[in-house]
């Protein structure tokens, strides 16, 4: 993918700031934070988003991932996270390269995630199951 700036970093055309890598995974800060430690993960093969990865590697970048949590948390000593990963630009997705957002988060910050929670009826909760459910093998 010549246009794909994580293309870039993984190929090292571009600079990162790396915190770990191994032979499918890159580890980098992201460089417009939401918290200070804010780490993507992105994997070194391009898929476009959730959707294209197989389920080895569906497997792969959560374990991957929780490896790198585990590191975050432990040496910034956040009090919790939020693991993230946009689907498409309606989802906010930006780079449509896969990628999952790891963001320290602590107990006073002030950190908008902006989600506004619906107040949806009963009645179109059980449609929605409904369906759901229905479409699941």
């Amino acid at each position: 993918m010549d246009h794909c700036i994580y293309c870039k970093i993984i190929k090292g055309e571009l600079p990162s700031y790396t915190i770990y890598e191994d032979d499918n995974f890159k580890a980098i800060l992201d460089i417009f934070p939401s918290s200070l430690g804010h780490t993507l993960i992105i994997p070194k093969h391009h898929y476009q988003g959730l959707f294209d990865l197989g389920e080895k590697e569906s497997k792969e970048i959560i374990n991957f991932s929780k490896k790198i949590a585990g590191v975050l948390k432990e040496v910034l000593g956040c009090d919790g996270m939020n693991i993230l990963q946009n689907n498409g630009q309606a989802a906010g997705q930006t780079v449509f390269h896969y990628h999952m957002h790891l963001i320290p988060r602590y107990e006073n910050d002030t950190i908008n995630m902006g989600w506004k929670p619906l107040e949806p009826t009963q009645e179109e909760l059980k449609l929605t199951l409904d369906k759901i459910k229905s479409a699941i093998k």
